[in-house]
């Protein structure tokens, strides 16, 4: 509860620091308060229909390459047709003085999690939402057989105000030859702490949060959803799963279910924070797939909403985020709490 914590963190300007990248962020509460007079967004809470004939991603439709989705009935994975990774890509190293370039390999794919155009996760039941954790599950383990993938990251983008070109139910998989900065620092930082402790750096931080009772906003029997202590996003959150395990494939049948059920809350969640169908970005990190042990990975899904105060008003990473560190003006408790009154 928020009486329990530290009356400072509340009221006074300070950093916090991100343990999985080592980065700190500005936290500054008092701001909280300040008008806004910036820009307001459009929001659009317009129904769509079950199906759209121009859609490129509905069942049935034509691609804009010319091939043919079948008539799925769930969940329907094929290669991007505009991948930003090329599979066979020329292997090459230039490096002339301090202007450097390397080669990368990589495998894109689309995953469409339902056939019907009007629907959202947060639109979904869990057991539909357990058989797009069961394609992730496959393609993580499928792509990673690959000699010249070595990481494989699975992502949504949700919302017009994320980029997303397709409204369409749909996320990606990006597979590549190396490790993307973001992992890295990750890896980096839970190798170090292992290496240490000989524990999971998040297994002790999400140890110490169920103490505190703080951050979080659910937990069921595996899975635990919270606003992360170090949270740049204003309704960031964070599903971790009790039990440390390196990436997906390790989870049983009851802890995917789980995990579906823990997607199908803080995203049903979200809808109601500001009743909207809510945008974000998310994503899964998990141990790379490169046939190394790496014992100090605890995988965990991240999700990054960029709205802050309403609907229409949008947290930018703007000035001085782009220049010196990112800041947030609400403060991780604030936001846990106004998440955590909403469930159910």
């Amino acid at each position: 509860m928020i009486n329990s914590m530290n009356s400072d963190l509340q009221d006074y300007s300070h950093k916090r620091l991100n343990i999985l990248t080592g980065e700190w962020v500005l936290v500054s509460p008092h701001r909280a308060k300040r008008p806004w007079q910036g820009q307001n967004e459009e929001v659009s809470n317009q129904k769509r229909p079950t199906y759209d004939s121009t859609c490129y991603l509905c069942a049935g439709n034509t691609r804009i390459n010319g091939e043919l989705n079948p008539k799925y009935e769930d969940v329907f994975v094929f290669t991007n047709d505009f991948a930003a990774l090329q599979n066979d890509s020329k292997i090459f190293k230039k490096e002339d003085g301090l202007l450097i370039a390397h080669s990368e390999k990589g495998i894109c794919k689309v995953v469409c999690f339902s056939p019907d155009h009007s629907k959202s996760l947060g639109d979904m039941d869990p057991k539909d939402i357990t058989k797009i954790v069961e394609v992730w599950q496959n393609e993580y383990r499928e792509l990673g057989k690959n000699k010249s993938i070595n990481y494989v990251q699975i992502f949504e983008n949700k919302g017009a105000i994320m980029g997303c070109s397709n409204p369409h139910p749909h996320g990606q998989i990006w597979s590549q030859s190396t490790l993307p900065n973001e992992v890295d620092k990750k890896n980096t930082q839970q190798l170090k702490y292992y290496n240490t402790n000989k524990n999971s750096l998040l297994g002790d931080y999400l140890n110490q949060e169920l103490k505190k009772q703080e951050r979080i906003i659910f937990e069921n029997e595996s899975f635990v959803i919270l606003v992360p202590f170090w949270a740049i996003w204003p309704f960031e959150t964070m599903i971790l799963p009790k039990r440390h395990q390196k990436n997906i494939l390790e989870m049983t049948e009851k802890e995917s279910n789980l995990f579906a059920e823990a997607i199908s809350v803080i995203t049903k969640t979200y809808d109601k924070l500001f009743n909207t169908s809510f945008p974000y970005s998310s994503g899964i990190h998990q141990s790379p797939t490169d046939g190394k042990d790496h014992s100090h990975w605890h995988w965990h899904m991240s999700f990054y909403p960029p709205l802050l105060r309403s609907a229409t008003v949008k947290k930018f990473m703007v000035g001085y985020e782009m220049f010196g560190s990112p800041q947030r003006d609400i403060t991780a408790e604030i936001a846990s709490q106004s998440l955590k009154e909403l469930i159910f």
